[in-house]
């Protein structure tokens, strides 16, 4: 890999390619789905297909500023702008924002869109959201620090996080395996999808987005760290993965920035 390389540039192809290839989480919701959720019944995922509990939310969510980041696809910013919540959905991807822009045109919805690396929120001044939801993505940003520093200085004071991420130990398993069925430890945390040899990346990987397995002390401690107070946490198995059969592989987390 050259010494030069851009994984938020990478990953920004990588993810509009996702989009003409039909990738699960590129898909827009129908209009049914909006139509539920305008007369009040919802739900959005954070990890893989089990629904958010609806207490994580604020009792009422109409007129809640939300900042839908890393989520592009035409999926949870929609459902929850019928909802009634004012969404922005921010995200790296181009094309993954436009499906966002075509479900908000095809349902007279108001959403706005702003492309941009996670880890820089500068479009937004302080204490502009009331929940930062933030489903598994940031598999595919580098380092969390300023991700949860920034999500922390865009929320008001109780503002809520609420945010998807996988679990870490399911990188210690070989790919080549993975794929036979079987679960056999090969690599050491961190793991990085670029600390493969470039043919068996490009085997496994494809042009697919630059994964990194991010530490439990980065994902929880992070959050700690830039201030939020933690008040639940979930585990659920990785729906498309042997190690789902397990051990989970998806952690979602709620947070408060105190006020």
């Amino acid at each position: 890999m050259a010494e030069n390389f851009d994984p938020v540039a990478h990953n920004r192809a990588a993810w509009d390619r996702e989009v003409d290839s039909g990738n699960e989480w590129t898909r827009p919701v129908g209009s049914d789905v909006i139509a539920r959720a305008r007369a009040g019944d919802w739900s959005v995922v954070l990890i893989g297909y089990q629904p958010v509990p609806r207490d994580w939310f604020p009792a009422e969510l109409a007129g809640v500023a939300v900042l839908c980041l890393a989520s592009g696809g035409g999926q949870q910013g929609p459902v929850l702008a019928a909802a009634g919540a004012a969404v922005t959905v921010f995200d790296n991807s181009p094309r993954q924002l436009g499906r966002d822009e075509e479900v908000a045109a095809r349902e007279g919805l108001a959403i706005r869109t702003v492309l941009g690396d996670m880890r820089d929120l500068s479009a937004f001044p302080d204490a502009s959201f009331g929940v930062v939801f933030n489903p598994v993505s940031n598999v595919f940003c580098p380092e969390l620090a300023p991700v949860w520093r920034e999500s922390f200085r865009v929320l008001r004071p109780g503002g809520l996080l609420l945010a998807g991420f996988m679990n870490p130990d399911i990188y210690i398993f070989d790919e080549a395996a993975l794929e036979r069925d079987e679960l056999v430890v090969r690599h050491r945390l961190p793991f990085s999808s670029l600390d493969l040899p470039e043919a068996e990346r490009q085997r496994h990987y494809g042009d697919g987005p630059v994964e990194f397995s991010h530490s439990l002390t980065e994902q929880i401690g992070g959050q700690l760290a830039a201030g939020f107070v933690l008040t639940h946490l979930v585990e659920a198995p990785h729906h498309l993965d042997l190690t789902g059969r397990y051990m989970p592989g998806y952690i979602a987390t709620r947070a408060v920035r105190p006020g």
